[in-house]
Order: C-alpha cells, then structure tokens, then sequence
C-alpha cells in the first residue's frame, strides 16, 4: 500500500492544475506535506500562469505559489481545483 501510494504521488508531479470552469494555472512542482502525520498541505506550482501571479496564492520560502490541498477537487488527467477556496 505505501508504495502505491508513492507512485501515485509521484504521477501528480507535473501535472496541469486547472480550476473547473478550466482556467489554468500551472503545473504541480511538488508536493507539501506534514512530516509526522504524512497529511497533504499544499501543491506547489512551477511554470505558474499569469492567473495565478495575479492571485493571492501563498507563497513558499523561494516565492513559488502554493494550492491548498483542501481546495483539490479532483485529480485525474489534471489536478482541478476550486477557485472559490484559493481566490
């Protein structure tokens, strides 16, 4: 179980994270998480879109943008998010 679960995190890398109304806003750059708990806190986005310099995103100690966890909706071809839960 715990080696599905890391090629499973392993293929979110790099994918396109988009909003449901389809508005783009970057790629997974890598994943944030919880050391003791193993929970999931934030994406991180490399390549990000105008969109999403545009938004208040948090940001990580280098200025890359960072999406919730929580605001993951589902993931498949794509990482969708929703927009109300990061704007």
């Amino acid at each position: 179980m715990v080696n599905e679960d890391r090629k499973y995190s392993k293929q979110i890398l790099g994918k396109t994270v988009v909003s449901k109304t389809g508005k783009k806003f970057g790629e997974v750059g890598n994943i944030l998480f919880e050391v003791r708990t193993g929970e999931i806190l934030h994406l991180m986005l490399k390549n990000p879109t105008t969109l999403a310099d545009n938004v208040d995103l948090e940001k990580d100690e280098q200025g890359n943008p960072l999406i919730p966890h929580s605001a993951v909706i589902a993931i498949g071809d794509y990482v969708v998010v929703s927009e109300e839960d990061i704007l």
